[in-house]
């Protein structure tokens, strides 16, 4: 206290210091230096000096620090224990998202693991898989090169027997005598044509149609679903048949279709699908006129192939299996009219509609007294209603039948002639 530059300073004892965190340092006025902020602006929410009362702050409502701390502090102490709890809650929550990164971490380990597994096991049943292709294609090289080498032993024995049939008979011709000749010519005449008469094929062939399917299923390994097998039967587009009740003629609008049966180089089914089937529908007339068939694939060695046209007229029908015709194809298609348009006249009857003419006549066989050859369907005294001329159907929305009349007709007939 008895320092120049401390002269001013609060002190305390430092026993007194113990329970307290820091010793009370007078503020200053930012406005007015001399004086300190000992009184509270209400309205501003601002400490003040008694001169910022007298000059700014004439009208605010304020009072003294010491007044107005309890209830600002609780204030505080609300804020700051509402905070403290969101902090704990806080801090639970990220204690909870470092459990769930664990978590997440274990399990991602534990699908590696998983994955890592599939996959060894995956490998390994495609490479059992493979080990059994590679057998399967050697033995059937075997097998057939077996059956090259017995049709190539076969040949090479008819070359050596004709090779020694025609030594004998040259040296026969040119060293034997006449008698010699005569008594043998029997025996080597019938040597040579028994070796002229064995049939062989001027033009071998090897069926080398040894394919390998990658999208064939070829069951499981370990179970692993596997695919790709090897295919021995080739299609033979010549010997691809269509089948179908009627393959030149269709209906307007109408859901139709045929199918088509695949067989190999032998003629002999398939059995399999997955052939490149290509079916277009087009019609001769209309350039851009065009039916999309759908093609489904039985999985026999059969594929069913259907098609709406909407279109009438004459139509062009191509089926390709690889890129080429099979047999039969193309072929026309005849797309006839939903229904047969009718010829005559929708009426009441056939006076009415020929304009009183007796020799007029009309599909139903009705006729009409005092000569008319018509009948009278739809008057008063002449049973029926409106039909067509040209076959006698009541209906107008209907397909012309064009042959005798219906029950209904002949009974209105009837009763036409008696009246």
């Amino acid at each position: 206290r008895r320092q120049k530059k401390t002269a001013s300073h609060a002190v305390m004892e430092l026993e007194n210091t113990k329970d307290c965190s820091q010793a009370e340092k007078p503020l200053f006025c930012p406005s007015h230096p001399t004086e300190r902020l000992r009184l509270f602006c209400e309205q501003c929410d601002q400490p003040v000096c008694r001169d910022c009362v007298v000059d700014r702050h004439r009208q605010h409502t304020y009072d003294f620090t010491g007044n107005v701390i309890h209830r600002h502090g609780d204030a505080l102490r609300e804020l700051l224990k509402s905070t403290q709890q969101r902090m704990g809650t806080l801090e639970g929550v990220l204690s909870q998202m470092d459990d769930m990164g664990s978590a997440l971490r274990g399990r991602t380990e534990a699908v590696a693991t998983e994955i890592c597994l599939f996959a060894s096991g995956y490998v390994k049943a495609i490479e059992e898989h493979r080990d059994r292709l590679l057998k399967q294609l050697e033995d059937l090289k075997v097998q057939k090169e077996n059956l090259l080498h017995l049709r190539k032993a076969q040949l090479q024995q008819l070359l050596l027997d004709m090779r020694t049939g025609v030594e004998f008979t040259e040296r026969l011709l040119t060293s034997g005598s006449d008698l010699e000749i005569l008594i043998t010519k029997g025996v080597v005449a019938n040597r040579l044509a028994k070796l002229n008469s064995v049939a062989y094929n001027t033009h071998p062939s090897m069926d080398d149609g040894i394919q390998f399917s990658p999208q064939e299923r070829a069951g499981q390994c370990h179970g692993y679903e596997l695919f790709g097998a090897i295919l021995n039967k080739v299609v033979d587009p010549a010997r691809c048949t269509l089948h179908g009740e009627d393959l030149h003629s269709a209906r307007q609008n109408q859901l139709t279709g045929f199918t088509l049966l695949c067989s190999d180089t032998t003629g002999e089914r398939m059995g399999r699908g997955g052939e490149a089937v290509q079916v277009t529908i087009t019609h001769k007339d209309k350039r851009d006129c065009a039916v999309k068939p759908k093609v489904c694939d039985n999985g026999d060695g059969t594929y069913h192939v259907s098609y709406s046209p909407e279109e009438p007229g004459l139509y062009a029908v191509c089926v390709c299996v690889k890129g080429q015709h099979v047999k039969g194809s193309p072929f026309t298609l005849m797309v006839k009219n939903k229904f047969r348009e009718h010829q005559g006249v929708f009426h009441c009857c056939t006076f009415c509609s020929s304009g009183g003419q007796k020799a007029a006549r009309c599909a139903c066989g009705g006729t009409m007294p005092g000569g008319y050859q018509g009948c009278g369907h739809g008057h008063k005294g002449h049973p029926g209603c409106p039909h067509w001329s040209c076959c006698g159907q009541v209906k107008e929305s209907s397909e012309c039948l064009g042959g005798p009349p219906s029950d209904t007709s002949q009974r209105s007939l009837l009763r036409t002639v008696a009246l």
